[in-house]
């Protein structure tokens, strides 16, 4: 693993952890050159479905794509990395389980709304808001209102 800091190729494993879900190892490594410590994650490869966009369009499944969604809906918000990378395993797990080789944008868009849900209000909005193409004011408060409703009846 190449140091982001000076580039070095050798380094050590300090620690090895299972994330909750099990799927991925996070690794904390220290460079033997300049002794910086750094975090990687490592996983499965599995084949990824083509993804089908609302307006038919076919493309590559794209994991940086979501966490880029996920990012701006959470910045300046308090979920961690760690929170938010979880956000998108969820959502490339539901779209995994359809066992397909095309999956619809909408499994991934609403894996990622729950997930988001569950993890902040705020971020939650933010990413409605973009993925559900509110066009006025009235489909913004109406979302609120039913995110409003959910809450008060847990």
């Amino acid at each position: 693993m190449k140091c982001p800091s000076c580039g070095g190729l050798d380094n050590k494993v300090i620690d090895s952890r299972l994330t909750k879900e099990g799927d991925m190892i996070r690794r904390r490594r220290e460079c033997v050159r300049c002794q910086r410590r750094f975090t990687t994650y490592e996983r499965i490869e599995e084949s990824l479905p083509l993804v089908i966009k609302k307006n038919g369009a076919r493309q590559a499944f794209s994991r940086e794509k979501i966490m880029s969604g996920v990012e701006k809906a959470c910045h300046k918000r308090p979920p961690s990395a760690e929170d938010r990378a979880e956000v998108v395993e969820r959502a490339v797990r539901a779209a995994l389980a359809t066992g397909e080789q095309e999956v619809p944008s909408t499994v991934i868009g609403e894996a990622v709304m729950e997930g988001l849900k569950l993890l902040d209000d705020v971020a939650y909005v933010r990413f409605a808001s973009v993925y559900r193409e509110f066009h006025d004011v009235t489909e913004f408060i109406a979302e609120l209102q039913t995110l409003t409703r959910a809450r008060k009846s847990e």
